[in-house]
């Protein structure tokens, strides 16, 4: 098993933990689950945003370099939760992962 496979049934673990058992869901639940877990991402967004000396009025700020790295975590959890709900396993995560990385890189070279 390697490193994206254990996340992944690491993750598993904690949801059904919590009582969220990503696969066999309708797609009326899916939809909601989705909703959910961007809801989440946004939030784990703004905390991580609120690690940064944003605040220009504020003269004394600091980076929280430790928390903007849990939070990075915290985002994660919910990206691969989301990939669950959407029935992706590690190995399609990185599969497509590597398809849309390609994309990225011939826009890049196309002046995108």
């Amino acid at each position: 098993m390697d490193k994206l496979d254990t996340i992944f049934s690491l993750q598993a673990d904690l949801n059904r933990r919590i009582g969220v058992k990503p696969s066999g869901l309708s797609r009326e639940e899916q939809i909601q689950w989705v909703l959910n877990y961007t809801r989440a991402l946004q939030q784990e967004t703004s905390e991580l945003i609120d690690c940064v000396p944003w605040k220009w009025w504020k003269k004394h700020q600091q980076f929280d370099y430790d928390n903007a790295r849990m939070e990075i975590i915290d985002l994660f959890h919910f990206v691969i939760s989301l990939a669950q709900v959407l029935d992706l396993s590690a190995e399609d995560f990185f599969k497509i992962y590597l398809e849309k990385n390609k994309i990225n890189h011939e826009r890049q070279d196309q002046g995108y």
